[in-house]
């Protein structure tokens, strides 16, 4: 393979990551200079519990854009997405336990009484959290390639659950930012299912109609 056909995978990794890092650092920043609003904890929630959601519908996207584009190290990328999926699932959390409600238990647990949904942000993170631990070539190869992918797939709940706990947490004059990522994630599972069955179905079997060789009598 030449250099000029070489997939570009170093510098879309690259590019991943410093874009996955830019908005934890504006995040901070807003947060350390008060530019976050009138209520600068509510809004760091907000946001990391955004950015969360956007890199595991990101993370979810990578099949279907490597099916549609032929480009098969677009696979490479979703490691890292999901990493960050779930980095800013854990700092959605952390806003909520730690900024919040200073980790005490019944605060908290006098929040989830209120907004009962804040159950399926946890359960999602719950569920993220071995996909995050086995991302790695160890994991894989001691797993082994089928239960790893069977352990991957909590990924499509995890990103339902998230999509839950995003329209619960939004007042009614915001559900249409929460509605259009459920519409999103509705169209990926759509795709997700119909290729699933796709690649059940037994390839067609080509007929072939019989030849017949006349043999003509030499005089």
């Amino acid at each position: 393979m030449n250099a000029a056909a070489t997939p570009p995978v170093a510098l879309a990794k690259s590019l991943v990551f410093i874009f996955g890092l830019i908005p934890a650092l504006l995040l901070w920043w807003n947060f350390r200079h008060d530019l976050l609003g009138a209520d600068p904890i509510a809004a760091a929630q907000q946001e990391s519990g955004r950015w969360a959601l956007n890199f595991l519908l990101l993370t979810l996207c990578v099949s279907p854009l490597r099916t549609l584009t032929q480009l098969h190290w677009l696979l490479r990328l979703r490691r890292m997405l999901g990493l960050f999926a779930f980095f800013y699932a854990a700092l959605h959390l952390w806003t909520f336990a730690g900024l919040d409600h200073a980790f005490r238990a019944y605060d908290m647990l006098r929040a989830i009484d209120r907004q009962p949904l804040i159950i399926a942000g946890l359960v999602a993170l719950v569920l993220l959290l071995p996909l995050a631990a086995t991302s790695n070539h160890y994991a894989i190869a001691r797993l082994g390639g089928r239960r790893w992918q069977e352990l991957h797939r909590a990924i499509y709940p995890a990103a339902l659950l998230a999509c839950l706990h995003f329209l619960g947490m939004r007042e009614l004059a915001e559900l249409p930012l929460p509605l259009s990522y459920s519409v999103f994630l509705g169209i990926l599972l759509w795709w997700r299912i119909q290729e699933r069955r796709r690649k059940a179905q037994p390839p067609a079997q080509s007929v072939t109609k019989p030849v017949h060789f006349y043999r003509q009598e030499r005089k």
